[in-house]
C-alpha cells in the first residue's frame, strides 16, 4: 500500500455519517465495534482518499475542517444545493456534515 495520511472525524452515529458522506462518493470499506453497546468505527474511502469515522469520544474533536479536491465540483454543488464561490486559488464550496465537521471543496487542479 502506498503512504497516506488518514483523518479521524468524530461523528455521533457512524452510519447515518456513512450515509452523509455517501452523497460525496465516499463508500464504506469496512466497520469495528469491540462488542455490541460500544461505539462503532467506520472506513470509508473514495478512490485514495479515506475518512475514519469514529464514535469513540476521545479520537478526535468535533468541528474538524478537511479539504477535498474533486474532479466535478459542480456535482457535489448540485446533489448538495451548495453554492460555488470563487476564491483566490480557484471555486470551492464548503460543506458542514450532520456532527458539525466541515469540508471545503474545491476543484482538482489538472
Amino acid at each position: 500500500m502506498a503512504e497516506q495520511l488518514t483523518p479521524f472525524l468524530r461523528v455521533e452515529d457512524a452510519n447515518a455519517s456513512t450515509a452523509w458522506y455517501a452523497r460525496l462518493g465516499f463508500v464504506k470499506q469496512w466497520e469495528h465495534r469491540f462488542e455490541p453497546g460500544l461505539p462503532l468505527f467506520v472506513c470509508v474511502a473514495r478512490g485514495p482518499m479515506q475518512l475514519f469515522l469514529s464514535e469513540h469520544h476521545g479520537d478526535a474533536r468535533p468541528g474538524t475542517l478537511l479539504y477535498l479536491h474533486v474532479n466535478d465540483l459542480q456535482a457535489v454543488a448540485a446533489e448538495f444545493g451548495a453554492a460555488v464561490e470563487e476564491a483566490p486559488w480557484g471555486p470551492e464550496l464548503e460543506l458542514t456534515d450532520p456532527d458539525g465537521n466541515r469540508l471545503r471543496i474545491g476543484a482538482a487542479q489538472p
